[in-house]
């Protein structure tokens, strides 16, 4: 692809934490993942994108935004991105070829003049077309399966309590609710299978959880990289599927 959609507010909402040289890290690999439609593989990746003096930062981002698989890393947002393309691309040729193969009378016919090439002068996309992949959209149902409502502000709370280093949470937003309505929701489904359960159950394993998190150098912000800044989670990027899963697994746990 040579081309693709850049949400402004969905992608300020996620990388606010990253420093200059780690948001140019991840806009080029961006770039390299979008361009070349296949998995980046780790090695050498800071060279291919113009970044091999920031090696440490570029392996960073690409942990953080992207998802490690057999075949290399992905990145699930610009898979689905990537298919709308290939499969718009394909509807256009089986299209044409429909239109032009036959004529009337089943002879073969020469397709029109080509027709102009579209201009930038395109209707803007704006915020009421919201991006729905990354986080459940709005009015989706609290009550499922029976398990406790999310307690949004309790969880916030707790998070501010037992992480008093950590940056605070100011605005809590859309995108936020839903990542800690959906990781609520797994932690409620997992506690419910052992017993019966209520809010003050998960949100006490809520509070285990940031005691957790706090236990971690590298994700409270006491180990420096080479630069001499040093990394330091937030709520938000805590509760992201990937590195949510990571910080249960105690993978920041050993650095």
């Amino acid at each position: 692809m040579h081309y693709y959609q850049f949400h402004i507010g969905d992608y300020k909402s996620h990388t606010h934490h990253l420093s200059l040289i780690e948001d140019l890290a991840y806009r080029r690999l961006l770039d390299h993942y979008y361009l070349h439609e296949l998995a980046i593989r780790q090695r050498d990746i800071a060279r291919q994108i113009g970044m091999r003096d920031y090696e440490q930062e570029v392996l960073t981002v690409l942990d953080e935004f992207f998802t490690s698989t057999e075949d290399g890393y992905i990145h699930p947002r610009a898979d689905l991105e990537i298919a709308k393309f290939r499969e718009f691309a394909e509807a256009g040729k089986r299209g044409a070829a429909k239109r032009w193969s036959k004529g009337g009378d089943g002879e073969a016919i020469s397709p029109p003049n080509p027709a102009p090439i579209a201009t930038i002068n395109q209707e803007p996309i704006t915020n009421n077309q919201k991006n729905t992949y990354i986080c459940p959209p709005d009015g989706e149902p609290e009550v499922k399966d029976g398990l406790p409502v999310c307690d949004h502000k309790a969880v916030v709370e707790r998070y501010h309590q037992h992480l008093p280093t950590l940056r605070r949470v100011e605005v809590w937003n859309a995108a936020r609710q839903g990542y800690l309505r959906q990781r609520w929701r797994e932690v409620a489904a997992e506690l419910a299978q052992e017993k019966q359960i209520d809010t003050k159950d998960v949100l006490n394993w809520w509070s285990d959880f940031f005691q957790h998190v706090g236990k971690s150098k590298f994700l409270t912000g006491r180990i420096q990289h080479k630069d001499g800044r040093a990394f330091a989670a937030d709520l938000e990027w805590i509760i992201k599927p990937t590195n949510f899963a990571k910080i249960i697994e105690g993978k920041y746990h050993g650095v």
